[in-house]
């Protein structure tokens, strides 16, 4: 289908607590001139329409490879209850949104569920990382690898950067990585830099010793991907 789908019934695979992240995300293609029709619409319906419990984020993919054709990707996270909830029905408001949105998407690139594993940084809801910059992984040892991450993102996570890194269960890009790793930056000459350049003296010493440390024994990691997107919408 060359729109963006919303399916009203949704099966989620049941893993771990009720009180892990899980995401669902839709990705498509906007021409420049629907872009601000398409931020309306999305900003007025989940303005006064928010799921009860779900953070829902619009952003636009702006550093990406060829074969990434979305511009766009709609994002709703939040416990497995309560995204699960969202997807419990629809009424007449959603269903005259999905009208609009689709009247002004050229066409939909992909959907994908999965959860969040770790995060590291400020996670006050109100704090905005719009520059961020996405690394998908092919992990061989993911035990290795996620105790790793957790040992040298506990300690040498930079102020000012919020660190996520999660899964995909089904869709797009499952078989390709088995970890994704997205890097959020108050702003974009910050994500130009990374997070070394936020550091300095020891800290940053420490910092390079303790990467040394966590590459050798992340269990082997290839870098399949990257990208960066910019936040356009937080509700």
């Amino acid at each position: 289908m060359k729109k963006i789908i919303f399916t009203i019934a949704f099966l989620f695979v049941l893993i771990g607590s009720a009180q892990e992240n899980y995401y669902t995300n839709y990705s498509f293609v906007v021409e420049p001139e629907n872009e601000a029709t398409v931020f309306k619409l999305v900003d007025d319906y989940y303005s006064e329409n928010k799921p009860e419990g779900v953070f829902v984020r619009l952003f636009e993919n702006h550093f990406k490879d060829g074969n990434n054709k979305a511009t766009h990707m709609l994002v709703f996270l939040g416990t497995q209850e309560d995204v699960g909830n969202m997807y419990g029905g629809g009424d007449d408001k959603f269903a005259l949104f999905l009208t609009r949105l689709n009247q002004h998407i050229k066409e939909g690139s992909g959907s994908s569920m999965g959860r969040h594993l770790a995060l590291y940084g400020d996670t006050d809801s109100n704090v905005r990382y719009p520059a961020q910059r996405i690394y998908l992984l092919d992990v061989k040892d993911t035990e290795a690898f996620d105790a790793e991450y957790n040992k040298f993102h506990s300690k040498h996570n930079p102020p000012g950067v919020l660190v996520n890194m999660g899964n995909t269960i089904v869709g797009q890009g499952t078989g390709k990585f088995n970890r994704w790793v997205i890097i959020g930056f108050k702003d974009m000459k910050a994500a130009m830099g990374g997070p070394n350049k936020l550091l300095s003296g020891a800290a940053l010493t420490a910092r390079q010793k303790a990467w040394d440390d966590f590459r050798a024994n992340d269990g082997g990691v290839e870098v399949v991907g990257s990208s960066m997107r910019m936040l356009l919408g937080a509700w």
